[in-house]
């Protein structure tokens, strides 16, 4: 499968009329759903890992939702790909950020934020990380937070409780619970930093926020940092 057009059609040869009213029962009001169930998505990019980028940047183009949930994960199991070239991982990594207006929801930011960027930035500094934290636009936010999984996976939280500082207070939910997510992550390594994060930014997350980082702690703590809320 070399072009996004082979790709697309293989997509759309997959659809059917119940998934789209499933898809429609479940996001009311949007029409771009095609009818492809998700693990038929990820089925397909398996076969296309090696789909160049700019055929990628034509699938992230598209306005079908499972066209560009194709094109992410995509990407994120090719940068993830035990024999990735580092040129190869490079255009990847430049795509996602040229390309994050159409990297546009909670979804698409999670199949490739932490396996595209964070894994690209692994040997790297993590200043890219900060500057989309200060973004006007919330993927790009959430993008950020995201991103630390792959920090998260060797044990290292420095650049995960920086990020989620900075974003203790931000106004998109979809931000908050991804801060959540990873400082409910945090905990699994050093709980006692994550207490000592939530002592001084529970007050200024939202409650979902801190619900999602607190799911794993006992219910008297639980009910102490909600109740900061």
């Amino acid at each position: 499968m070399r072009t996004a057009a082979d790709f697309e059609a293989a997509l759309r040869a997959l659809a059917t009329e119940d998934q789209r009213v499933k898809y429609r029962r479940f996001f009311p009001g949007d029409d771009s759903f095609i009818g492809v169930r998700m693990g038929d998505v990820f089925n397909l990019a398996k076969t296309a890992l090696d789909l160049p980028a700019a055929e990628l940047e034509a699938l992230l183009e598209s306005p079908t939702h499972e066209v560009r949930v194709g094109a992410c994960s995509i990407m994120g199991k090719a940068a993830t790909a035990r024999r990735i070239q580092p040129g190869r991982h490079r255009e990847l990594y430049e795509l996602y950020l040229r390309r994050h207006d159409r990297i546009d929801t909670w979804d698409l930011v999670d199949l490739a934020a932490h396996q595209v960027l964070g894994t690209w930035l692994l040997d790297k500094p993590r200043t890219p990380l900060d500057r989309l934290a200060e973004s006007g636009f919330w993927p790009e936010r959430r993008s950020a937070i995201v991103a630390t999984a792959a920090f998260l996976k060797r044990k290292e939280v420095d650049d995960t409780l920086r990020i989620a500082a900075a974003l203790a207070g931000d106004p998109e939910e979809l931000v908050q619970k991804g801060v959540g997510w990873m400082l409910r992550y945090v905990g699994d390594i050093d709980r006692a930093r994550l207490l000592a994060h939530l002592d001084r930014y529970a007050g200024a997350m939202s409650r979902s926020g801190v619900r999602a980082a607190i799911e794993k702690l006992d219910t008297p703590a639980r009910g102490s940092y909600l109740r900061s809320r």
